[in-house]
């Protein structure tokens, strides 16, 4: 028996800003680690406020709240007797950090700064803290409501490492994780044996993977304990924190929470031999770069982790490597935008929400998604999850007073979800059914109805005025007149998306509240442009704006079979189309048809643009690799010269584009994510080069 210790980390669903609530959660993580004999416990980066702050970590208030916060942690019965390292911004000489403060017993033991930023993608981590780059401890004067609990004037501040009585621990954030000098190498050849990673890291699809092979990779070349904290949950922004709390041992996995969950609270526990750290560093080449390597300043604290000999559970056994849990991609698109769309519902304070339901396959899949977190919410209650159920029952406009719990996914739909099929004179019979199918199938409170009046009375507005009447190209209009007519289509059905969306509560006799409205625009249309500015693309969110058509498909096929609603099968097998010409025995309007491109190419455009930060000359070099048995040159430089010219043109749509649940590398959200120019030029130069080359490439053959 060596020297047993039982270590704790946790995903916690914060809310930024919401102090109270999030310090709470903090606290009820530290009372569940300790119940399960853990001495150690790690939290998410920024827990105290929310890590989706933004500019509010600018504000002097924030800073205030946080310590304020941190003094009923750090002096609460329940928080004593097990070391804590616990993540908020700190203030330090009129310079603001993204910090980890370690406490024990009502002391602070260090506050550590983070070293590296996350200052891509979603994350704009330098434009409110600043890194840490001295290596030289430093000294932090205490906030006088924390000091008079702990009795500390001053705490050091910096990067250190804990020497406890019978270990050594060091703390890595988030982003350090990823940098190629991460520290937990050079703090594990000064001795550190257990590294702990409080992160707020979003989920994307097939990312999780990604995130265990480096901390197993880490692991398997420095040993040691490994915990990773992450927050959970929608905590008010486009991201959705995906959970996944792990504890690695020597590059394997002992133990894994959940990815997607509606706890808000999830500890996950290990116990470990830190014996077999030392054993498993035994090699000499590592003993050289030891001696080589960094010092660190040690802290010295009166602690042992580990219980002495006389004191140890003689039943108690080393946690075992455990196989890593992934989700498949559809699955993944079941369960992260459904709690991301639960977390918005109840926090919203909202009645529900409202679908306009086309019978076409995006609108179908925002419908499951709504679906699949009924389903996930009657699971909770169902395992009693107590937070769950007084949420559920608010938003079914049960009196406090209730015992009322929703017995199936329907029961539960057809208190919040209301959905609508909104036609004209273009659509068709198929599509109308389709939409009336699902929505009885799952729940949800159905209505129909026809635009066609609407539409007829903005265009006769024109008509009058104008004394010339636009017609479809069918009809032998222009171009210009066929989109417009398209348009005022598409925009009458957000109006009165909205008009059902505030009503409809009232109509079934609810006391307040009104509808969310739910969008349904594809992350592949908004790269393209393929949507009407202000039509039902804008909405209030949209769970599957940052999903590919071909994710969706897959995702649909999954739900038929998992959810078991045959339905969907028809959805599947229809052509997408936007229904907006009149239909014809020798013409029926489709997507892929009017984009000039199928939806499998546009996620390869957007990879292209997005992730391999390709503009015109770059994307078609690849494309001739890529497509090179497909499409010949000129055909491989018209799709790209025809991808761009809709990108270009369209991007101003992107300024307004809904918020949307983030999950592909390549969303072209303007907003947070993809910041680009929304008027364009012609690329002119670019193409010039292009044609030379296709020109002299033809030559050749």
């Amino acid at each position: 028996m060596g020297h047993l210790v039982t270590v704790a980390t946790c995903s916690l669903n914060q809310w930024a800003l919401d102090f109270e609530g999030n310090a709470e959660r903090i606290i009820e993580s530290i009372r569940q680690a300790k119940s399960a004999g853990a001495t150690l416990r790690v939290g998410p980066e920024l827990e105290v406020t929310g890590y989706g702050c933004f500019d509010h970590f600018l504000e002097g208030d924030t800073y205030l709240h946080s310590w304020e916060m941190m003094a009923k942690i750090i002096d609460h019965p329940d928080c004593q007797d097990i070391v804590c390292d616990i993540g908020m911004p700190v203030r330090h000489k009129n310079t603001k950090y993204n910090c980890r403060v370690i406490i024990y017993n009502r002391k602070v033991l260090l506050i550590r700064p983070k070293l590296w930023l996350a200052n891509d993608g979603n994350y704009r981590e330098m434009r409110y803290f600043t890194p840490w780059k001295t290596a030289e401890l430093d000294e932090y004067y205490l906030e006088s409501i924390v000091g008079g609990i702990t009795g500390q004037e001053k705490v050091p501040f910096g990067e250190a490492l804990i020497s406890t009585r019978d270990t050594c621990i060091g703390a890595e954030t988030c982003e350090e994780l990823f940098t190629p000098a991460a520290p937990h190498s050079p703090m594990s050849l000064a001795g550190c044996e257990i590294f702990t990673n409080s992160s707020g890291s979003h989920h994307e699809l097939r990312k999780l993977n990604t995130r265990i092979n480096i901390i197993l990779e880490a692991t398997k070349k420095c040993g040691g304990v490994y915990l990773y904290a992450n927050q959970q949950g929608c905590d008010g922004d486009r991201l959705y924190y995906d959970g996944s709390a792990m504890i690695f041992l020597n590059g394997e996995i002992i133990a894994q929470g959940s990815q997607f969950s509606l706890t808000d609270v999830e500890v996950v526990t290990a116990t470990v031999d830190l014996e077999d750290v030392r054993s498993y560093r035994s090699s000499t080449s590592r003993g050289l770069q030891a001696q080589e390597g960094p010092r660190y300043t040690r802290l010295d604290a009166d602690i042992r982790l580990s219980k002495q000999e006389g004191d140890v559970d003689y039943r108690i056994e080393s946690s075992q490597p455990v196989s890593a849990r992934y989700h498949r991609p559809e699955e993944e698109i079941a369960l992260g935008p459904a709690c991301w769309l639960w977390d918005y519902l109840r926090r919203s304070g909202a009645a529900g929400y409202f679908n306009p339901l086309s019978g076409g396959i995006d609108s179908c899949a925002t419908a499951m998604i709504v679906y699949s977190m009924c389903r996930l919410v009657v699971e909770a209650t169902k395992n009693n999850n107590q937070q769950v159920i007084k949420d559920a029952r608010r938003i079914a406009g049960e009196p406090e007073d209730s015992d009322w719990k929703p017995a199936t996914a329907q029961d539960f739909c057809k208190t919040l979800f209301n959905t609508c099929y909104m036609g004209s004179v273009n659509s068709s019979k198929e599509t109308r059914s389709r939409a009336a199918a699902l929505a009885k199938d799952i729940g949800a409170y159905h209505v129909d109805i026809d635009i066609t009046r609407v539409t007829d009375a903005i265009v006769e507005t024109f008509a009058v005025w104008s004394s010339w009447r636009p017609r479809f190209k069918s009809a032998g209009g222009s171009q210009t007149e066929n989109l417009a007519l398209q348009n005022i289509q598409a925009r009458s059905r957000m109006v009165l998306a909205y008009l059902f969306a505030q009503l409809l509560p009232s109509f079934h006799g609810r006391n307040g509240g009104s509808l969310l409205v739910l969008g349904s625009a594809n992350v592949d249309e908004s790269l393209r442009g393929y949507l009407t500015k202000y039509d039902c693309s804008s909405a209030d969110i949209n769970p599957i704006g940052g999903i590919s058509k071909t994710d969706l498909k897959a995702f649909i096929a999954y739900a038929q079979k998992k959810f078991e609603l045959p339905i969907l099968e028809s959805f599947l097998d229809a052509t997408p189309t936007a229904e907006l010409e009149p239909i014809s025995d020798t013409y029926v309007q489709s997507d892929e048809a009017d984009m000039g491109m199928t939806y499998d190419e546009l996620s390869i455009f957007g990879r292209l643009r997005k992730v391999n930060k390709l503009g015109p000359w770059g994307m078609y070099t690849k494309l001739l690799q890529l497509w090179r048995d497909q499409y010949s040159p000129r055909q491989i430089y018209e799709k790209t010269r025809r991808f761009f010219y809709y990108y270009a043109i369209n991007r101003h749509k992107m300024t307004v584009i809904t918020p949307s649940y983030h999950a592909e590398q390549y969303s072209p959200d303007d907003n947070r994510y993809d910041l680009r120019p929304f008027l364009y030029p012609s690329f002119s130069w670019p193409y010039k080069k292009i044609e030379k080359h296709v020109a002299a490439l033809e030559e050749k053959e």
